[in-house]
């Protein structure tokens, strides 16, 4: 069953890139990118793609709901569905404010909770074709080869943390007390990239303050499956029906253990 949703998936996501993102990269109008909110944009590519996968995820499996991140912006009440039986969870173009500046990292990421506990995942990078899957309990792959989450090797540890939405107070905190113990390293803004960059060696450690569930509950299972540690700040699993703020991501259980106790300290 999970090779067979990984093939159809891959093919759905791979359909929306090809049609909907791939052909509007570094070739949008201005009337094509819209301000959602300070620092959030959505572009036509953005809604375009999320029809295309929106359709294709239906035909899969029909009693699941479906809660994508623009039509959730549309309409807020759709969030309510992400405790149902089961859900599709939809990224259709993670790192929107890359993309609409021409730039790379970009991807789509499409999750499928049970309960509010997400049980498969994938990450597909738009320009490189990488494609990542994880099913819980089951492990996680890159290119149809089981994956384990390295460490980068370099010390102090490599960290990406990500203070775009934490205010100004602990923003500084993280600054005096956390990056002196690791070597920082810019944010890709991008979920999708975030996230293997905890398995592939890259990156060693995360952390999040926003933790929306369509850019997080692909990546957090992809990371625990690995081996590495995505949790909250108490070492409660990532569930994608709460709402709440604070993720911390590791390569290795240990190193999140180490993070997580600096940052009880703020």
């Amino acid at each position: 069953m999970s090779a067979a949703l990984d093939k159809a998936v891959q093919a759905l996501v791979q359909d929306a890139a090809e049609r909907a993102i791939r052909p509007r990269f570094q070739s949008l109008g201005t009337g094509e990118i819209i301000t959602k909110a300070e620092d959030d944009l959505v572009t036509i590519a953005d809604r375009e793609s999320e029809a295309i996968l929106s359709e294709g995820l239906a035909k899969l499996l029909p009693t699941a709901a479906i809660v994508g991140e623009e039509s959730a912006f549309a309409d807020p009440a759709l969030m309510e569905r992400l405790g149902d039986a089961l859900c599709w969870i939809v990224d259709p173009l993670d790192g929107t404010n890359n993309f609409a500046q021409g730039k790379p990292p970009f991807g789509i990421l499409v999750a499928l909770s049970e309960n509010g506990e997400a049980v498969s995942g994938w990450i597909y990078d738009v320009l490189t074709g990488r494609f990542c899957s994880a099913h819980r309990g089951k492990g996680a792959w890159i290119d149809g080869d089981r994956v384990s989450a390295r460490v980068t090797g370099q010390e102090p540890p490599v960290a990406g943390i990500s203070m775009l939405f934490m205010d100004g107070d602990k923003r500084a905190a993280m600054k005096r007390h956390i990056a002196p113990h690791y070597s920082l390293v810019d944010i890709p803004r991008c979920a999708a990239e975030q996230y293997p960059r905890l398995v592939t060696g890259v990156n060693d450690c995360t952390v999040f303050e926003r933790t929306l569930p369509w850019d997080h509950a692909a990546g957090a299972l992809f990371v625990n499956e690995a081996g590495g540690r995505v949790a909250r700040l108490d070492g409660s699993d990532y569930r994608v029906d709460e709402d709440r703020t604070g993720l911390i991501g590791a390569a290795t259980p240990q190193m999140w253990i180490e993070l997580a106790a600096r940052l009880r300290q703020l």
